[in-house]
């Protein structure tokens, strides 16, 4: 059998060996999952796959011949794969004009052309409706793989079109031998990253490569604990050092990438001793990457918060800070932290649809429980 290095989706994985073996993949592919979930990995074992110059389809991809190590390394011919770009961190419509084109030609090197949309939920409406003739008509020989954080932002004609394939997250057990696997952390640590980023392996991976990542991810996810009993001023002034937090952490998911000339590129993290508490002006696109990152362990917290506060213990990602989340739990409002989930979500979502990062982190916090006792 050829080599998957996709792990812990095992319906997306015989999906992606089926239509490697037939050589008759769909020609559109929505991945929907959570970010840093997998689907980028999935799409190049598709690609890698239906690539491959190995003679029997059964051993594709054989990650050996020379088709295979030009997908590994981002420079096969027939592979085309971009993301969002600029300040806005849109996909635009030009991006999808050029893939067009590209994709009309016949394929160089191999049997298929395959395009890679990341972060595709950032199509705007007008990248979204030139795509669509490319799925409505599509070239021979080519497919298309749109890998979606959330599926909810792509016009209902471009999901239409779409073969949908939903990753959830990957199982602890399976995530700690990966990361043991690939020889970033021990079988403990392991566990306990798989548990912290609730089963997802890239940002377990960018988590195990950064030990900077790993205390600001903990610093992040105390401080939103302490401000639970802190009032609107405390909470407003602490808006600076979550953004410098935010950063690193950005920085060290930007790090774990693919190396790709069309990538987003993340913020350098910052110093809070050169800063004094604060972070310099960073560019508009830096800021909206700390203010990402803030709000996805701050969904987290809040999750495991809503759990401690109606009990639950076994349930907790945040093993680390059991005794701090049981103690909170027992002082917050078990339907308030439910109804802030939602709002958090709310806040996700107004984020990806270029909502000013700043004004979205205050009013988070300003709308996150209070204890009783600070209420």
């Amino acid at each position: 059998m050829g080599t998957l290095l996709t792990r812990g989706h095992p319906a997306a994985q015989r999906l992606v060996e089926r239509a490697i073996e037939s050589g008759r993949p769909p020609h559109a592919l929505l991945l929907v999952g959570p970010d840093g979930v997998g689907k980028t990995t999935l799409a190049l074992d598709l690609a890698a796959g239906l690539l491959c110059l190995a003679p029997d389809p059964a051993d594709r991809p054989c990650r050996a011949c020379a088709a295979c190590r030009k997908v590994e390394h981002g420079n096969h011919p027939d592979l085309h794969r971009f993301g969002p770009e600029g300040a806005g961190q849109q996909i635009r419509i030009g991006q999808v004009q050029q893939l067009s084109a590209d994709l009309a030609l016949l394929p160089l090197e191999g049997r298929f052309r395959v395009a890679i949309i990341e972060k595709a939920h950032r199509l705007n409406e007008d990248a979204q409706n030139a795509l669509l003739k490319t799925l409505e008509e599509p070239p021979a020989a080519v497919v298309l793989i749109l890998a979606a954080d959330d599926g909810t932002r792509l016009l209902p004609t471009v999901i239409s079109r779409c073969t949908r394939v939903r990753l959830g997250p990957v199982p602890a057990e399976e995530l700690s031998k990966v990361l043991v696997e690939r020889g970033v952390a021990d079988a403990a640590r392991g566990a306990a990253l798989a548990h912290l980023t609730g089963g997802r392996p890239g940002a377990a991976l960018a988590l195990a490569a950064n030990s900077d990542a790993v205390i600001a991810q903990g610093r992040l996810a105390r401080t939103l604990l302490d401000l639970l009993g802190a009032e609107r001023r405390r909470r407003l002034e602490a808006a600076p050092e979550l953004i410098d937090d935010g950063a690193t952490l950005a920085a060290a998911a930007g790090a774990a990438l693919p190396a790709d000339a069309d990538a987003p590129q993340a913020p350098a993290p910052k110093s809070r001793a050169k800063s004094g508490g604060g972070s310099r002006r960073a560019s508009p696109a830096e800021r909206r990457a700390a203010v990402t990152q803030i709000v996805a362990v701050w969904r987290d917290v809040a999750r495991d918060l809503a759990v401690a506060a109606r009990g639950g213990t076994r349930e907790l990602h945040q093993h680390e800070l059991l005794e701090e989340l049981m103690d909170a739990g027992k002082l917050v409002d078990a339907v308030q932290v439910t109804v802030f989930l939602e709002r958090i979500d709310a806040i996700g979502r107004a984020l990806d649809s270029y909502a000013n990062p700043e004004l979205a982190l205050d009013v988070l916090l300003v709308e996150w429980p209070r204890t009783r006792a600070a209420a």
